[in-house]
């Protein structure tokens, strides 16, 4: 069905017919049927109109939404990104702290260590020397203890023991141990006047503490 128009109602002619309705009181109304078609006419265009500048406000705005959805998106993704970094540079800060720690107390531990070592080396070097010191002093002391106790026994008989009384030597001998003596040139023995010296008395002290 084709739709009416106010022009079409305004064009609209009809025929004559006998007993019709009154011409006038017709047009009277057609004319009324018009304007208010025309009026609904120019609302239905204006709210048309509205509603298509709506739509396009709604677009915008939607466009705009969107936008800043995504810009919020991009932001809590950022915003996690940053946190995410944020935490592992700051475990990572704690490794290598950690790491650092860890190294300097054992370079602490092996330098006390080494300390140690050289304080026990130091302390058996020197009770070795103590001990060859003790040792050697022990034997220089036995050695000199033999030696005086040695020492009196060998020259105790010399100085005690009286000369043996001469022989008698017949008459006919005599001038015969004269000539020998002569012939030795009257030397004695080295041993005999090593025999008549007195004993020396050792004045040596050793103190070992």
């Amino acid at each position: 069905m084709q739709r009416i128009t106010p022009v079409d109602i305004q064009h609209r002619e009809f025929k004559r017919a006998l007993q019709g309705y009154d011409r006038a009181d017709v047009d009277q109304f057609l004319d009324e049927v018009i304007e208010t078609l025309e009026d609904d006419a120019q609302q239905h265009a204006a709210l048309e109109a509205e509603i298509s500048d709506l739509k396009e406000r709604i677009s915008h705005f939607k466009a705009m939404e969107e936008s800043l959805q995504n810009t919020l998106v991009l932001a809590q993704r950022t915003a996690d990104e940053v946190k995410a970094s944020a935490h592992k540079e700051a475990d990572l800060i704690r490794e290598h702290a950690r790491l650092a720690a860890e190294r300097e107390v054992a370079s602490y531990n092996d330098a006390i260590a080494e300390v140690r070592r050289e304080h026990q080396s130091a302390y058996e070097a020197a009770e070795r020397a103590k001990g060859e010191l003790r040792h050697l002093l022990t034997t220089q002391l036995a050695l000199l203890d033999k030696a005086s106790l040695e020492r009196p026994r060998e020259t105790a008989p010399a100085s005690v023991a009286s000369p043996a009384p001469p022989a008698a030597v017949p008459a006919a001998a005599a001038p015969d141990e004269g000539a020998h003596k002569a012939k030795n040139g009257h030397q004695s023995s080295p041993r005999a006047r090593k025999d008549d010296q007195p004993p020396t008395e050792d004045t040596t002290h050793i103190v070992v503490q």
